[in-house]
């Protein structure tokens, strides 16, 4: 749904953004309580144009009948209602259980006391009776616009604390070509991608193109799903509800939640743990997440792209990964073929970062001899597009030529042999080019994993398999 200020200043003040959407709110639903006949049918009738589901109660018990069979987006109330509980008392009682859905409270006995209390049981709103359906759709507006924010603000925090590779997809060779079609042709569809390649080839970029030709409102959310244990990864993939856990002092949204009507990348799939395999199966089947702590479910929409490195085959005919969840992700499989499979791109490649980086690092750009583009090409490029890219801004940052930026170019070329004797084959070479660059730097893995453009968990799985401590 989208619409700039300008159209919204034509429509004029009484024609906001929800309202003037012909379509209910995506997945929004209403739980409206009051005692009066009356209010809850004016209130249902309206709210039912705009939003996907709209129930009614008359009481707190009946409301909570209603709140265990079914998940609500916002919760509108009267303070004063029928029984022993109240409208605060209610909602106090649910912010204590660790529940963050929004309340709209609504009363015909307004006072400064009344709206303090219900503004600190935690009330989204506070509507005076009687109201027009204008001055409640505003309210609720309000409220769908801040939790916008909110979530919007949550995943630009983490893309903040995160390096992404902002190249966007470039590539002229006929493999990047037909790529580049196949995601044109899949990214509307909802289907589950599995994007395979090795590490620094581009796919969370493949990701998010597939995501930005989907057309979904939602937000594009990557998480790295082997950098967390089986427990923390559980809590931010599905959220918690406040005391579930040691230091769970407030309920908290998961990355599912925060992707509602967009794209979850699960980075590194292959490296999530044997135990929360599970629980993502279960939430890719049914369609719903169980917060850590709560015994309800909550339905999402939610398209999932995952990518790995690993051959995820080997991994379930091992054991360390489920076969079950294996074939849900691989309803389709793309592969990102490494930067030595696609040279002819190299120069382009090289170009491209050359006028990117220039620009955000404010130092003059340069243009590429053919000698130097014959040393690149000469290079495999073992850590692949992202290697490429921290090579060219080395280059920049010392204005120095790209071949005396390159992490072992002189020794490590197509024509040349290994320093030991050892045929040029991929994996030695590999072996080769990370064993140097962790003695470079000082046997410290964290730093030559970021060198290299993998995970320092990758680095320690290869290190444990060639035998070295």
């Amino acid at each position: 749904m989208t619409m700039n200020v300008q159209e919204l200043k034509r429509r004029g003040e009484g024609q906001n953004l929800l309202r003037s959407s012909e379509q209910p709110v995506r997945m929004a639903s209403v739980l409206v309580v009051d005692d009066e006949p009356g209010i809850r049918n004016f209130l249902q009738r309206g709210l039912a144009k705009y939003f996907g589901l709209v129930e009614a109660a008359e009481d707190v018990a009946t409301a909570e009948d209603l709140r265990q069979r079914c998940h609500f987006d916002l919760i509108i109330t009267d303070i004063r209602l029928p029984g022993d509980i109240g409208g605060v008392e209610w909602v106090k009682a649910l912010r204590e259980q660790g529940g963050s859905t929004g309340v709209i409270f609504m009363t015909a006995h307004a006072d400064l006391e009344t709206a303090i209390a219900a503004l600190r049981a935690g009330a989204e709103d506070f509507i005076l009776k009687p109201f027009r359906m204008e001055q409640m759709m505003a309210a609720v507006e309000r409220y769908l616009e801040r939790q916008k924010i909110q979530r919007e603000n949550f995943v630009l925090r983490r893309q903040v604390d995160q390096i992404y590779d902002s190249a966007g997809v470039v590539g002229n060779c006929d493999l990047m070509r037909d790529l580049c079609d196949v995601i044109k042709r899949v990214a509307p569809m909802p289907s589950t991608v599995l994007l395979e390649g090795e590490s620094g080839t581009g796919k969370e970029l493949a990701a998010r193109a597939i995501h930005e030709l989907s057309g979904r409102g939602g937000s594009f959310v990557p998480v790295n799903c082997g950098a967390m244990t089986a427990e923390l990864l559980e809590s931010e993939l599905f959220g918690h509800v406040k005391g579930a856990f040691t230091g769970a002092h407030q309920a908290r949204e998961g990355l599912f939640t925060y992707a509602e009507g967009g794209t979850l990348f699960l980075d590194e799939i292959g490296e999530m743990p044997l135990p929360m395999q599970a629980h993502l199966l279960r939430a890719l089947e049914e369609r719903a997440i169980r917060p850590v702590g709560s015994n309800r479910e909550i339905p999402v929409d939610v398209r999932i792209i995952a990518a790995t490195n690993n051959h995820l085959v080997d991994e379930v005919s091992e054991g360390s990964f489920r076969e079950d969840l294996y074939y849900r992700l691989n309803v389709l499989s793309l592969h990102i073929p490494a930067l030595r499979e696609r040279q002819e791109d190299i120069p382009l490649l090289a170009n491209h970062f050359i006028r990117q980086l220039s620009s955000e690092l404010g130092v003059e750009g340069r243009e590429l001899g053919a000698n130097e583009i014959s040393q690149l090409l000469s290079y495999d490029w073992p850590g692949n597009v992202r290697e490429l890219k921290n090579v060219i801004e080395r280059c920049l940052l010392l204005n120095k030529p790209p071949s005396s930026c390159v992490v072992g170019l002189a020794y490590h070329t197509k024509d040349d042999a290994l320093e030991d004797g050892e045929s040029l084959q991929l994996d030695k070479v590999e072996k080769q080019h990370i064993l140097r660059v962790l003695n470079m730097e000082g046997g410290n893995k964290s730093a030559a994993a970021r060198i290299l453009g993998i995970s320092r968990k990758t680095l320690e799985r290869k290190a444990q398999a060639w035998g070295l401590d």
